[in-house]
């Protein structure tokens, strides 16, 4: 990785695009305290600044997980709690929960949190469930603070996409408490769901990396979908905003800690690996949950060192492959030795996650034709046209085609994207 100068947390914000979005124009917190941290601050951070400015009068409830953190790793909810400056009212967790104990495609039941004394709902893949929540507790203004990783099928933007359609229903305000694009966003990559793939791993039509900041979605979202839904309405929606960030920031430039956003996500490089590589769960293949590298050790009995080398072969830009054998504890093929590959991230800037994990599956079939799509109800294929969004993707996986001709398939989507994913820019 290329080193950068971090910006200082004093750095002015960018001009903002003409939005219906309404972007935080909190101060720092202080000169002497700017001074003192070349960081980015959060959108939380600066929340906290302006003595909780916009939540000033309100019933509040709170969407977040073990992510939302400050800098010294205290969370956002048990920082509000001490301060006694907000009405909280009730904290909602996502997938995997709010203080984070589930596995994937799980929630938690309900539950008075322990350390702050409030109920905790689930907010896990139900718009109906948080309306009537939000609305039982008498809310005014719901908050989602999480680290998101910036992949679609990455289902925490997706909840607060139903929480954003709640609110509009309900005519609440909608605050975001922004944080950085752990992989970078200064652009959009890869395919762009088509809808009749929706699914809770991808709702809307946006790419697989869709290059933007929680906020900046949340716009987009708010603008763009949450009307089709709702008969026009719109949230009350308040950004946030971060101060010290550039688009083209990798996380370890932020100087902000890392915490795991999901059991299977342990570092960053795993998330850099994984909007690309979670296309493993398409097939019968470990995609290596269960192991310690989760979406970077691939494998499964019988296969060998010919994967590795044909990989290395294709010399990959800002990746290497390294022979590996595993045996995962959970998850497909557990208790089984497996053969495959670790994927190491040499140069993220070069690095192609998309084409990278496609190369490597159409490798393997060709290599190791006896192990083909997950199946389950609703077809054997389903899981990766979900995954993709875009069913052409697998038929052209299928056929054996050249990876470049996989990649123009969803060009034509990309630009359309891009375009409509410049209006919501917040940063520069």
């Amino acid at each position: 990785m290329r080193r950068r100068d971090l910006l200082t947390a004093s750095a002015a914000l960018a001009a903002t695009p003409a939005l219906a979005t309404r972007a935080s124009a909190a101060a720092p917190d202080g000169k002497a305290e700017a001074g003192r941290h070349a960081r980015v601050r959060t959108g939380f951070e600066r929340l906290r600044a302006s003595g909780y400015a916009s939540l000033a009068g309100q019933r509040v409830g709170v969407i977040s997980n073990p992510t939302g953190v400050t800098p010294d790793l205290g969370h956002i909810v048990d920082v509000m709690a001490a301060d006694g400056k907000v009405d909280m009212v009730a904290v909602f967790g996502p997938e995997h929960g709010f203080r984070g104990i589930s596995q994937a495609g799980e929630g938690e039941d309900f539950y008075i949190d322990a350390k702050t004394g409030l109920p905790v709902y689930n907010a896990y893949n139900s718009s109906t469930t948080m309306a009537g929540h939000f609305s039982e507790l008498n809310l005014d203004t719901v908050v989602f603070d999480i680290q998101e990783i910036g992949a679609r099928f990455y289902t925490y933007i997706w909840t607060m996409y139903l929480a954003l359609e709640a609110a509009a229903e309900l005519g609440l305000r909608f605050v975001v408490l922004d944080r950085p694009n752990v992989l970078s966003a200064q652009d959009a990559h890869g395919p762009v769901l088509h809808p009749e793939h929706s699914t809770f791993v991808g709702l809307k039509p946006i790419a697989q990396q869709y290059g933007m900041t929680v906020g900046e979605l949340a716009g987009l979202f708010n603008d763009t979908f949450v009307p089709e839904a709702t008969g026009g309405k719109r949230a009350d929606l308040h950004v946030e905003r971060m101060s010290g960030w550039k688009r083209r920031m990798r996380y370890s430039e932020t100087g902000l800690p890392w915490v795991p956003p999901s059991p299977n996500m342990p570092t960053v490089a795993t998330a850099e690996a994984y909007v690309g590589t979670c296309y493993f769960e398409a097939t019968a293949l470990s995609e290596g949950r269960g192991t310690t590298l989760p979406f970077q050790m691939v494998g499964a009995p019988g296969i060998d060192h010919r994967w590795q080398e044909a990989l290395n072969a294709l010399d990959l830009p800002g990746a290497r492959f390294r022979e590996a054998y595993f045996n995962p504890t959970f998850s497909k093929q557990a208790g089984k030795t497996c053969g495959g590959v670790e994927l190491q991230i040499t140069d993220v800037d070069r690095f192609d996650p998309i084409r990278t994990a496609l190369v490597m599956i159409l490798e393997q079939r060709r290599l190791f034709p006896q192990y083909g799509w997950r199946s389950q109800d609703g077809g054997s294929a389903y899981w990766l046209d979900k995954l993709s969004g875009n069913r052409e993707v697998r038929l052209a996986v299928e056929a054996g085609a050249p990876v470049d001709d996989i990649v123009a398939l969803w060009q034509d989507d990309l630009a359309a994207f891009r375009t409509r994913r410049a209006r919501h820019l917040l940063y520069s």
